[in-house]
């Protein structure tokens, strides 16, 4: 995926959903620990040298892995590279759970799966296409898979 950096730029001074200063390790073998301002905005996650304005990397958090290695760690691996991960260190265990839910919460395939899931309730209960009135029932975007029902909360893999 091609991105525009003075785009990305502008994206990382967005208001965040989260951001902390946090323990940071990349996905290279030697790669040490680092203090980093980590901000997640929308559904790409910043990494920024602490003294410094501008981000030092972003993750776009698609078709990814998010897991707890230890109480106050938790790891990033994309679904194409399992290998490359990358680690994030936290001070505490309640804030390391805040991240991955909200890392977690932040891919778009997240809110397609909770959409679906709700789109399904709703015509169930109600009898109705919720969808219907913005003309979009019918994209395939908005479909469920081989006509299994998603449901909201099978979401650690994105």
């Amino acid at each position: 995926m091609r991105f525009n950096e003075k785009e990305l730029v502008c994206l990382s001074r967005q208001p965040s959903e989260m951001a902390a200063e946090l323990g940071m390790r990349g996905p290279k073998k030697g790669d040490v620990v680092k203090r980093r301002l980590v901000k997640l905005v929308v559904n790409f996650l910043f990494y920024f040298r602490t003294d410094e304005e501008e981000p030092v990397g972003a993750l776009l958090l698609e078709q990814c892995r998010v897991e707890r290695e230890d109480t106050q760690t938790f790891s990033i691996a994309f679904l194409d590279d399992a290998e490359r991960k990358y680690l994030f260190e936290c001070d505490s265990e309640e804030q390391c759970k805040e991240w991955i839910d909200s890392i977690i919460k932040a891919s778009y395939e997240f809110m397609r799966r909770n959409l679906i899931f709700y789109r399904t309730e709703i015509h169930r209960l109600t009898g109705k296409d919720p969808l219907e009135q913005y003309g979009i029932s019918d994209e395939t975007r908005f479909q469920v898979n081989s006509g299994s029902q998603l449901m909201a909360r099978d979401t650690s893999s994105l």
